[in-house]
């Protein structure tokens, strides 16, 4: 079975959204696989914690419009939008409680233990060294981030880090009332998988 019009149009429109977005995801994306390993920060600042948690908002907004299939929430954007809100009003806890999960439990040891067996193996596969080696490095520079991030957060004073929270949040268009907004948008049909179309415009 076809299309219905209905489908067809938010079909195209969920494309025109995608094509004003994606300078904007393709830098968020970048920095999103920085922060997870592909760079080490010398530092990493409250302002960088707040990018960090915008650009995972910016790439769920890519994966709606485009209508990626998946059982997970990989970026968590909605929730990074809460946690933006939250924390403009002095909560902090759970902010550093999501950036820990994100970047934390890494399996150095298994790691180490793989290049041990593939640098023994009979047939060695240099190949398959030199990844394991480099997948552990990123994985080093994930924690490292992680340990930068925290110091970010645990070095200032709770006013000052409030202030920066704020400013932080008002330069990437995620003040308490357009974080509203922005939740709400989250609901409309262009963002809605579009099997569920119908669903949506039900609710909408």
């Amino acid at each position: 079975m076809g299309a219905t019009p209905v489908v067809e149009i938010l079909a195209m429109q969920k494309l025109e959204a995608f094509e004003g977005l994606q300078p904007e995801f393709e830098a968020c994306f970048h920095f999103v696989q920085e922060v997870h390993g592909q760079r080490r920060f010398p530092a990493f600042s409250v302002t960088e914690i707040v990018h960090y948690l915008h650009a995972l908002w910016v790439c769920e907004c890519k994966d709606h419009l485009l209508s990626v299939y998946k059982n997970i929430e990989r970026y968590e954007g909605r929730y990074c939008l809460e946690l933006l809100r939250r924390w403009q009003e002095g909560e902090t806890a759970d902010v550093v409680a999501f950036v820990h999960r994100k970047l934390d439990g890494l399996p150095f040891a298994e790691l180490t233990r793989q290049i041990e067996e593939a640098k023994a193996a009979p047939q060695a596969d240099d190949g398959l060294t030199r990844r394991l080696v480099h997948g552990r490095l990123v994985l080093l520079n994930r924690g490292m981030n992680l340990m930068q991030a925290l110091d970010g957060i645990f070095a200032l004073a709770e006013d000052d880090l409030r202030e920066e929270v704020l400013v932080a949040c008002a330069h990437y268009r995620h003040s308490p009332i357009q974080i509203e907004q922005q939740l709400a948008e989250m609901e409309v049909p262009l963002y809605c998988y579009l099997s569920h179309t119908h669903k949506c415009l039900e609710h909408s």
